[in-house]
């Protein structure tokens, strides 16, 4: 992958499909982002959060004419559904959930691959992740071949989510990270319309700042995921959430909450007798 070699990775995701007449309103009142500003054929992330601002879904939406694909984990995929279907009586919108007709797939090396249209496309760090329907999902996995694609393995591709800085949920985030926590600010619009959350959120913005914030670590050792950060004089600092070996830096590197205080580029940290210094994510393009 990291050469320009063809690899993908396969994994379930969930896939809701939105519309009708008040699908855009009510999606407004649901998500961080501004769905009104989503063109045709356009993307955009977003997050679903409770009423204190909790994360209940981290999602990717994209607009197909006037329905709205909604991608997800697999880990908030009921959990998510469920929060949008308990809607459905109350308005003019419709919710589908289509995850048992696709497959989810990353492909990085994609320029050496021709894709074959129907698909449902995500841009994706290091790579693309598409949607293919099932049988036609059977297709490409037979195409990959010819071109000496390689599968790549769990703990290949948590190296590369690690390196590229993306939380998963249930490890790196969950229902007790407030959304902002994730230091992800193109998910968040703070100029559209009240939504769920709304108020926590932006009182955060607009008075404060969040008490810690997702970063990069870079370690002097092996450390376990839970470790927690303590500053060089045994100050409290924040946990390790992920860790992997990056071949490509050759070093160990993490994910994990650092205190606000903390967060600069370049900090110096402690975890046990490990040393650890904070980077901003990505560790890699």
């Amino acid at each position: 992958v990291r050469s320009g070699g063809v690899g993908y990775y396969e994994q379930k995701r969930g896939l809701f499909a939105v519309w009708g007449k008040e699908a855009v309103q009510f999606l407004d009142g649901m998500i961080t982002n501004d769905m009104k500003t989503l063109p045709d054929g356009g993307q955009m992330i977003a997050a679903f959060p409770n009423a204190q601002g909790r994360l209940i879904a981290a999602v990717r939406v994209f607009r197909q004419g006037e329905r709205f694909l909604i991608e997800t984990e697999e880990a908030t995929r009921e959990k998510l559904f469920q929060n949008l279907f308990r809607f459905t009586f109350a308005g003019d919108f419709f919710v589908e959930d289509l995850s048992e007709q696709y497959r989810y797939i990353t492909i990085y090396g994609r320029s050496f691959v021709p894709i074959t249209p129907p698909f449902i496309e995500f841009d994706a760090a290091g790579g693309t992740d598409y949607f293919f329907e099932n049988e036609d999902a059977e297709d490409l996995m037979s195409e990959m071949a010819n071109f000496d694609a390689v599968a790549v393995p769990d703990e290949v591709y948590e190296v590369l989510r690690v390196e590229h800085g993306t939380p998963k949920y249930g490890v790196d985030m969950d229902e007790t990270t407030i959304v902002p926590e994730l230091g992800n600010e193109s998910m968040i619009s703070y100029n559209k319309g009240c939504y769920v959350g709304q108020e926590i959120i932006a009182r955060i913005h607009f008075r404060g700042h969040v008490a810690k914030r997702l970063a990069g670590l870079i370690l002097s050792a092996e450390t376990a995921a839970g470790t927690e950060l303590t500053t060089t004089d045994g100050k409290n600092a924040g946990r390790i959430t992920s860790t992997a070996f990056s071949p490509r830096l050759e070093k160990h590197i993490a994910l994990g909450f650092v205190r606000y205080d903390f967060l600069a580029e370049g900090t110096q940290l402690r975890a046990g007798d490990v040393d650890v210094t904070v980077k901003r994510l990505p560790f890699v393009d």
